[in-house]
């Protein structure tokens, strides 16, 4: 099966990770580079849900003009 996670904008590939990082940093997420098939499903889920929720507070603010 073909993997649907994919970056839309190459560019902004390190930028993402960097990001995924910091959200799991701030999660207490032991996130590593390579294989992380030690984590709980909850645990990555938890990563990409709040990085969703943070890009859309992101844009909220942009178009409210904050």
């Amino acid at each position: 099966m073909a993997s649907r996670n994919r970056i839309e904008v190459p560019e902004a590939r390190e930028a993402m990770d960097r990001f995924k990082y910091e959200v799991a940093n701030e999660l207490g997420v032991p996130l590593k580079k390579g294989y992380n098939g030690d984590l709980t499903s909850y645990q990555n889920g938890s990563v990409g849900g709040y990085m969703v929720k943070k890009m859309i507070q992101e844009q909220q603010k942009r178009m409210s003009g904050q």
